[in-house]
């Protein structure tokens, strides 16, 4: 399954994880993700059997994206991934969100060196 190595994949995942999401909400979730891919993403994961596309006829239409048994059974593994990275992974702080102390440190931290944005893993 090479979907599961794709850019936004995990991120798709563990929202997903939380409960049933509609694009919107995904979109706001995981935020830089465009429309397209996110769409491409979904479609990607609904042929694996990792999604399911749930649509209510009502008006407006609604469609809300949930995970499968098959997509459910991935959340040992998220989570992992999750906890590795956050103790191996070290994000740099935007500027204006660094810890006080963070412009005092002598390593070679993002705080100090003035460095910020976020990271996608």
């Amino acid at each position: 399954m090479q979907i599961l190595g794709k850019r936004w994949t995990g991120l798709l995942i563990a929202s997903l994880l939380e409960g049933p999401r509609r694009f919107s909400e995904l979109t706001a979730t995981v935020g830089g993700l465009s429309d397209r891919v996110l769409s491409d993403r979904l479609r990607e994961l609904e042929q694996e059997g990792l999604v399911e596309r749930v649509v209510y006829p009502q008006i407006p239409v609604r469609v809300e994206y949930q995970l499968t048994e098959k997509g459910r059974a991935l959340k040992p593994v998220i989570e992992a991934i999750h906890a590795w990275a956050e103790r191996w992974i070290e994000l740099p702080y935007a500027p204006s969100s660094c810890p006080p102390a963070a412009t005092e440190m002598t390593t070679n931290s993002a705080c100090a060196e003035g460095e910020g944005g976020d990271r996608q893993f």
